[in-house]
């Protein structure tokens, strides 16, 4: 009698540790998404003229989650334009960023919080009075902290904001960063 009960006590608790191995498992999966947002440019035009520092933003990912809380994940995000104008003249800095970033997960039943590090590589692309000042591509760290819902295993939607180091262009005063707050869609191919 005691070797039958130790036998199902060793099964049981055998079961119990396999059981948060099979559940990440499970939730392993390769993602996809894509949303929109709003780009918030952080330079400084100075000099009398006016800036507009906001602009609509685009963004494309593709991940993968290995576990429930670690994912990495790539994309790419047309930041929009910081848009310049005064004394006569006007321009526009165009932003794009291509990112790679570890995805940092607390998920809490279907919610969850996270955070994201890792590194972009920025473009700013002047155009108009700045044009001649040519294309200039910065990389850098790019970070940012969010929430998550989950529809089901397959579709979750996201809110965040995303930093981008950035570079407005010698003509802007040089370095700028760009904050991005996004709402996005994804799907899980599980």
């Amino acid at each position: 009698m005691k070797t039958k009960a130790v036998i199902a006590a060793l099964g049981l608790a055998g079961a119990a540790l396999a059981l948060p191995a099979a559940a990440q498992m499970s939730m392993s999966a390769v993602y996809v998404g894509g949303g929109i947002g709003q780009s918030k440019f952080k330079a400084d035009c100075g000099g009398g003229l006016d800036c507009d520092k906001n602009d609509t933003s685009f963004r494309g990912f593709v991940g993968y989650q290995f576990t429930p809380n670690i994912a990495v994940e790539g994309g790419y995000t047309d930041l929009g334009k910081l848009k310049v104008s005064g004394f006569g003249i006007s321009g526009d800095i165009a932003v794009t960023a291509w990112d790679l970033s570890g995805v940092f997960s607390w998920p809490i039943e279907q919610f969850g919080v996270f955070g994201r590090l890792g590194i972009a590589s920025v473009k700013a692309k002047p155009g108009g009075a700045f044009s001649g000042a040519g294309d200039q591509t910065k990389s850098g760290a790019t970070y940012g902290l969010g929430g998550s819902f989950d529809l089901n295993k397959n579709l979750g939607f996201r809110a965040e904001w995303q930093r981008f180091k950035a570079d407005s262009g010698n003509n802007l005063g040089g370095e700028g960063d760009v904050d991005n707050f996004m709402l996005s869609a994804l799907w899980r191919f599980q």
